[in-house]
């Protein structure tokens, strides 16, 4: 009985684990860009976006394409520390489609003086050159 357990679990064990190596990294991205939004450091919170002439950014406006595009939209709206805030994201759902690509859903909210913005967002990842990054971003 137990040799039939452990053969039965053998995928799981086997499989199980670069899931969720990849799924952490992406994590990861998402803390990293946490972390950099809340220092006012915009330029390093784009390094979780795809830098390319092909990333798609979806939000009120309508779609924008480009890394380039959305980098000079988000110095736009959040010109200073004080219009940043200080970001909190959570993940509510984070699924591999494939070993090179990622659909997450998530919740976004703002902490500032004087108000408390927040809303909903979904990511498309991407593995390029081993490293995950937002190739498409729907935030509302």
């Amino acid at each position: 009985m137990k040799h039939l357990l452990f053969l039965l679990f053998l995928p799981v064990l086997l499989f199980g684990q670069p899931h969720h190596e990849e799924t952490t990294m992406i994590k990861n991205v998402m803390q990293l860009q946490q972390d950099a939004w809340n220092r006012a450091d915009i330029e390093s919170f784009m390094e979780g976006y795809w830098k390319s002439d092909s990333l798609k950014f979806i939000g009120r406006n309508g779609i924008n394409y480009g890394w380039q595009t959305t980098l000079e939209n988000y110095k736009k709206g959040y010109p200073t520390p004080e219009a940043m805030g200080k970001l909190t994201f959570t993940i509510l759902s984070l699924e591999l489609l494939s070993d090179t690509s990622a659909y997450l859903i998530g919740r976004w909210h703002l902490k500032r003086a004087n108000d408390e913005p927040g809303g909903h967002f979904t990511l498309l990842w991407r593995k390029i050159n081993g490293k995950w990054v937002i190739v498409a971003d729907h935030t509302s």
